[in-house]
């Protein structure tokens, strides 16, 4: 391995509306936990805030976010690569919302791997993580998402969220690790086959991805522009 990785996730507190078109309009979202999983660990380090009775609160507060975010720079200070799928777009942003400290999220935005923004810079459209898992094996769970983890958190179902936060780190880290032994990144299409994208170089930095060319988007309809994932680092 050329990187010894720490895999970050997020999980949001508000509880949404269902398929909704545009989560930006119903901000601030709240941060109800987060793991990190370090590649040379048996298990995640979880993150979440306690009301006075010691159990887990609504959502984080500021000063426990500002310590997850020191984690974070500190991991990174001892020689690891943070890496997430969509981290960029969504889970720094967020952080840098909830706990008021946009430099740090930035900075710690630009220098890590965000496997699908690299991947979105290289083909022009973006896959889910669960579409990389499947190629290798590997899959989600079938009853909790990202969208209801709100609602499970709500109803005290916290063990159940934070052990599927930790599954996602654990996923982006299978899926980091193998897709760069391979020097490739497997997903499954939406017509059940399987392709893949070289990376011939390994993963790259959200720094370093912003500066491959531009791809051929001109057989999609309404094709994302890069500045969706990175209109708040302005």
């Amino acid at each position: 391995m050329s990187h010894k990785y720490v895999a970050f996730d997020i999980e949001t507190a508000k509880i949404l509306p269902e398929n909704i078109s545009d989560l930006n309009s119903h901000r601030p979202l709240g941060i109800s936990c987060a793991a990190i999983w370090c590649t040379d660990k048996s298990e995640a380090e979880l993150f979440y805030s306690e009301t006075s009775n010691g159990s887990p609160a609504p959502k984080m507060s500021e000063q426990d976010l500002t310590s997850l975010i020191k984690c974070l720079q500190q991991k990174v200070a001892s020689g690891y690569t943070i890496i997430t799928h969509n981290g960029l777009g969504f889970d720094f942003d967020i952080l840098a919302e909830e706990s008021g400290n946009f430099s740090a999220c930035r900075n710690l935005a630009l220098q890590h791997v965000d496997m699908m923004f690299h991947f979105f810079c290289g083909k022009g459209f973006p896959i889910s993580l669960n579409a990389a898992a499947e190629a290798i094996g590997l899959s989600k769970p079938a009853n909790i998402n990202g969208a209801v983890a709100p609602r499970l958190w709500k109803e005290k179902e916290y063990q159940e969220v934070l052990e599927y936060v930790a599954q996602d780190c654990r996923l982006t880290l299978d899926i980091a690790e193998t897709s760069e032994q391979n020097e490739r990144i497997s997903w499954i299409t939406q017509r059940g086959k399987q392709s893949y994208f070289k990376l011939p170089s390994g993963w790259l930095t959200v720094e370093q991805a912003s500066e491959l060319p531009l791809p051929d988007t001109s057989w999609m309809d309404n094709p994302w522009p890069r500045s969706k994932f990175t209109n708040w680092l302005e």
